[in-house]
């Protein structure tokens, strides 16, 4: 029997704690070196004097975060088939070297595909936290879910 989470698995408004990161410093400066080279990512005293206030994580390094754990704590348990895309991400306050994140998501509704019945949809909105439980950032996106009712 398939233990994944199937489409069906899914009620309007379940939520779904998906754990916690802590950032350290040298994680925060190597992403930025690869993806986002800007100085509020790369050096201490630019950091200090930017709208930021400190050496911060990439919005970008954020969201890949918040992907692991969401791969971690739901996605690689499920039938997921892949998300058609992100719909709304924003960064609402900096993450900090040395900030831990918890992450969770809510279903926020769901519908099967007519075009294919084998498919249906199930759209989340992700909130991650810092430490000090502010929200550092959203995400709201649609996940394709294979539908146990269609199987043979």
């Amino acid at each position: 029997m398939d233990e994944r989470l199937h489409f069906e698995d899914f009620i309007e408004g379940q939520i779904f704690q998906l754990g916690e990161k802590s950032v350290t410093r040298a994680e925060l400066t190597c992403f930025a070196r690869d993806y986002d080279p800007q100085p509020f990512h790369l050096d201490e005293e630019a950091a200090r004097h930017s709208i930021l206030g400190g050496l911060a994580v990439s919005g970008w390094h954020t969201a890949a975060i918040a992907m692991r754990l969401l791969a971690d704590g739901l996605l690689n348990r499920s039938a997921s088939q892949g998300a058609p895309g992100v719909d709304k991400l924003r960064w609402l306050k900096p993450v900090l070297a040395g900030d831990v994140v918890q992450v969770e998501t809510a279903v926020v509704s769901k519908r099967p595909l007519a075009t294919r019945p084998s498919l249906g949809l199930v759209y989340f909105k992700m909130t991650v936290l810092n430490q000090r439980e502010e929200l550092v950032m959203t995400q709201e996106n649609p996940i394709l879910f294979l539908r146990r009712a269609s199987r043979a």
